[in-house]
């Protein structure tokens, strides 16, 4: 018998595979947020995953072990300090007001899942950033503001022109029509 074959248990493999799939989901998402999910009912939790797959992103309630080994050095030691009580990951692979509203709208609904903190853009954000990044208006939204504000000055640079290419032609007319016809 060969003693250089090292025999993985199933279950440490299934663990393995987890800990891949965590990975690959952080690498491919553009923010990550980490919830205390203790207390929602199956149905409240599953109701919650369906909120957030159509805000195109995942909730993913795992062991803690696991989501710090998928996070490997993407946290500091305090920030591993959040993970002392059950933890599930939400996954935001597009915009991330959309994931983040519907997670406020449950927490507001149940006053659960409690929110531990965030990763968004690389950064370590804490709950009350995440809550506050939730308040802001979808993208779109957030893009039509920005390029009403950027046109504004010239709109009000059209309308005064205009406005004065107007009093020219109006004064124009009222001077015409003074003055005698002349045959």
């Amino acid at each position: 018998m060969d003693n250089t074959t090292i025999k993985v248990s199933k279950n440490r493999q299934k663990k393995e595979q987890l800990v891949a799939e965590l990975v690959e989901k952080m690498d491919k998402s553009n923010g990550m947020v980490f919830a205390n999910y203790q207390g929602l009912t199956h149905q409240q939790l599953e109701n919650l995953k369906k909120g957030l797959k159509k805000a195109n992103s995942e909730f993913v309630a795992v062991k803690n072990t696991l989501l710090l080994r998928a996070l490997g050095d993407k946290i500091d030691e305090a920030t591993k300090a959040h993970f002392n009580q059950p933890t599930g990951a939400l996954f935001i692979y597009n915009d991330i007001v959309d994931p983040l509203k519907e997670l406020t709208k449950t927490i507001k609904e149940f006053k659960m899942p409690v929110i531990k903190f965030g990763i968004l853009d690389g950064k370590v954000v804490t709950d009350k950033e995440v809550t506050k990044i939730a308040s802001l208006p979808p993208l779109p939204v957030l893009q039509a503001q920005l390029l009403g504000q950027m046109i504004a000055p010239i709109s009000g640079l059209h309308r005064a022109l205009n406005w004065n290419l107007q009093q020219l032609v109006l004064t124009l007319n009222a001077i015409k029509d003074k003055k005698p016809a002349s045959a």
